[in-house]
């Protein structure tokens, strides 16, 4: 049988062409095998929540005669059957991991250097990767269609609808019309998060793989002394592919537990939507919007051609926007003319790395000010727009400079003269 394969579809060739690829032995590596496993478990286990969910607003009656919406009863009847919850939660959770580790994946993209020539594309489709996981993730928000589902997902329509001359156009497109209220709202976000969006994560994850497969990783840096121009690691098959076998046993093990152990947005303590907004806060992922959302006055409002530019679009896009742009302009402020092969110690590089560490704090300060109303209620100094303030902009500055000094005095000055070379 494997010979009449072998014939018509060159199998020996294939195995010597791909499955014998050799794998970097590095544990930052992992970092995209384990967004990788998550995926396929929010396939899996999206498959299952898909066949007993209702994409409707329509009125049901449940056994005890509560009158709630067919999307909110779905999820309580998915949450009676053996395993629902804990599959509901699987999805929830693993849903998390994923955005995390595409996130610390790109970190260590950023901090070894590996976005440089010739992985310039590849860097871009990790990009698309990183942001595509969040606006699935955010369209999935509303299908419980909870109170605390719809008040977190409101926060998203505004910010939609907030963007000058498309605002209310992009949001009638992802949203269907009003939200909440319109009956399309609940169906047009289910298309998109169990259909278009996985279609496109798919297509992004096969491309991304491809290309992988066709440059090779860039090389971890002890590879430079004991094989230097040589590719060192091990092949794809069996070496490579019983390790990810392990890992990802390994992951579906844990994360079982910990859906088992932590069942994810209890929709019973929330209840159906009611004119009550109850204090809610968006996941860690999308917090640092929040945070700066709180911070801006409603007094930052001025027209510019007929559009409105005020706070929710300067702190939900604008922002964002910024910080996006700089990451895709990244690879082309490089103009190298070698490629590539080896990892970038963040010591060589001391600029980079305090900014890469600064920015890391802007996030955590911005988080940070998403309690803000929190701490108000407390009577903590960090209700204070003022301090809060202080801490998003001299956060991040003192972090650098801390950073960048503390690198100066323990590697010297190698890394910033091989960084002016380039």
């Amino acid at each position: 049988m494997y010979k009449w394969l072998d014939e018509r579809l060159d199998l020996t060739g294939l195995y010597q062409k791909v499955l014998r690829k050799a794998f970097p032995v590095h544990h930052s590596f992992f970092l995209g095998e384990i967004t990788l496993f998550a995926f396929i478990v929010l396939v899996l286990t999206g498959v299952f929540l898909t066949l007993n969910f209702e994409p409707s607003i329509r009125e049901v009656k449940l056994p005890d005669g509560r009158t709630v919406p067919a999307a909110y009863a779905s999820v309580l009847y998915i949450d009676s059957l053996p395993f629902g919850a804990v599959i509901r939660s699987l999805h929830h959770w693993s849903a998390h991991v994923m955005i995390a580790a595409a996130f610390l994946h790109m970190l260590r993209i950023l901090l070894s250097g590996a976005y440089k020539k010739p992985r310039e594309l590849n860097y871009l489709v990790g990009l698309a990767l990183l942001g595509l996981a969040v606006v699935t993730a955010f369209t999935g928000y509303a299908l419980p269609y909870d109170n605390y589902a719809v008040t977190a997902t409101r926060i998203g329509y505004g910010i939609a609808g907030s963007i000058p001359w498309i605002g209310s156009t992009l949001a009638q497109v992802m949203f269907g019309g009003e939200f909440p209220g319109s009956a399309k709202s609940i169906p047009r976000l289910f298309s998109l998060h169990v259909l278009w969006l996985p279609l496109l994560l798919m297509a992004l994850i096969g491309g991304h793989l491809a290309i992988m497969m066709k440059q090779k990783h860039t090389q971890p840096r002890y590879a430079e002394r004991v094989a230097p121009g040589k590719i060192l690691g091990v092949p794809m098959y069996p070496q490579q592919m019983v390790m990810m076998g392990i890992l990802f046993a390994l992951y579906v093990g844990v994360m079982t537990f910990i859906a088992g152990a932590f069942l994810a947005h209890p929709i019973e303590a929330f209840g159906p939507p009611t004119p009550n907004t109850p204090a809610v806060k968006p996941d860690w992922y999308f917090l640092w919007i929040y945070g700066i959302l709180q911070l801006i006055p409603s007094t930052w409002e001025f027209h510019l051609f007929g559009a409105t530019i005020g706070p929710e679009f300067i702190g939900g896009a604008v922002v964002p926007g910024i910080l996006a742009l700089v990451g895709l302009l990244l690879p082309f402020v490089d103009t190298r003319k070698d490629k590539m092969r080896y990892m970038e110690l963040p010591s060589e590089r001391p600029v980079r790395t305090s900014v890469i560490l600064a920015l890391l704090m802007f996030f955590l300060m911005t988080s940070l000010a998403g309690y803000k109303i929190d701490f108000q209620q407390q009577g903590s100094i960090l209700g204070n727009n003022a301090v809060l303030w202080t801490l998003v902009l001299g956060g991040p500055l003192l972090t650098y400079l801390v950073s960048y000094t503390l690198l100066r005095i323990f590697y010297g000055k190698k890394g910033e003269q091989e960084e002016a070379a380039l």
